[in-house]
């Protein structure tokens, strides 16, 4: 409950300049991974006190991922980025994303020696 009412007061207050820096900052890095992959769309995840995941896809599969420091500046900077947002990561959105091999030795907390993506 205490987060709810933290992440409203924070949402009905003007963000400082320092937020709204930040914002532009992960703004142009959203539209930079956009226009390196095609266009991407994104979806965002609250994690706790670290902030807010923001989850892109790239059009062509690619995916990554940016930390916010609040779920305000998360929105600004999507909004800012102009990329489509979804509520969920599912259905379509969660199917265009495409995994190499260094994804796959990765999970499970498998974190070292893993190969890259790129053929050769």
């Amino acid at each position: 409950m205490a987060e709810t009412k933290a992440e409203e007061n924070a949402t009905d207050q003007a963000p400082g300049p320092r937020a709204q820096r930040r914002a532009a900052k992960l703004a142009k890095q959203i539209g930079a991974f956009a226009k390196t992959h095609g266009g991407a769309e994104g979806q965002l995840a609250y994690i706790g006190e670290q902030g807010t995941r923001i989850v892109l896809v790239g059009a062509d599969g690619t995916w990554g991922d940016l930390v916010a420091p609040s779920h305000p500046i998360a929105q600004s900077a999507v909004q800012v980025a102009g990329i489509t947002m979804h509520e969920e990561f599912d259905g379509d959105f969660a199917a265009g994303v495409k995994t190499g091999p260094y994804e796959w030795t990765r999970m499970a907390g498998i974190q070292l020696g893993g190969p890259s993506n790129k053929a050769g």
